[in-house]
């Protein structure tokens, strides 16, 4: 089944028990994905990989507004966006622990020979096409600084 399918069933499900944080979040997927088909230079569908790519970037935005927002103590605004959060993840792939994303980093760096912060952007380049999808580019930054400098 397609991500446009699940979506359209978990949309009915909500809207059937009345889920209005829920709607909210599947709705927001539905209408992101038909502004990247609709943009000019798009071929009117979408990759899985895409798709996944979009959802991560949904996903991120909510949860930088939901620190924001509780920085500035309001609670009533963040904990729907950390709850639109748990509703986009379940369309996501599995996530790799940080790890396996760490096992990935090493034997990146020894295919390379990659031995110092210069090398950074290569090993970034390999390990980031690798798990496209399975992890974010924040974690894989953090744990290829932690090797190339130790």
């Amino acid at each position: 089944m397609s991500l446009q399918d699940n979506l359209m069933t978990a949309m009915k499900a909500a809207m059937k028990s009345k889920d209005s944080v829920a709607l909210t979040a599947l709705r927001s997927i539905k209408s992101a994905i038909l502004l990247a088909q609709t943009e000019s230079g798009s071929k009117g569908s979408m990759s899985e990989a895409d798709e996944v790519k979009l959802l991560q970037k949904l996903v991120k935005q909510r949860r930088d507004s939901a620190t924001i927002f509780a920085a500035q103590n309001r609670s009533d605004l963040a904990e729907p966006e950390l709850a639109e959060v748990e509703i986009i993840s379940q369309f996501l792939p599995e996530m790799l622990s940080e790890a396996e994303v760490e096992k990935h980093v090493i034997d990146a760096i020894a295919k390379l020979g990659a031995t110092s912060m210069k090398d950074m952007g290569k090993v970034m380049g390999v390990v980031s096409k690798e798990l496209a999808g399975k992890t974010d580019g924040k974690t894989i930054s953090t744990l290829v600084k932690k090797n190339l400098i130790t």
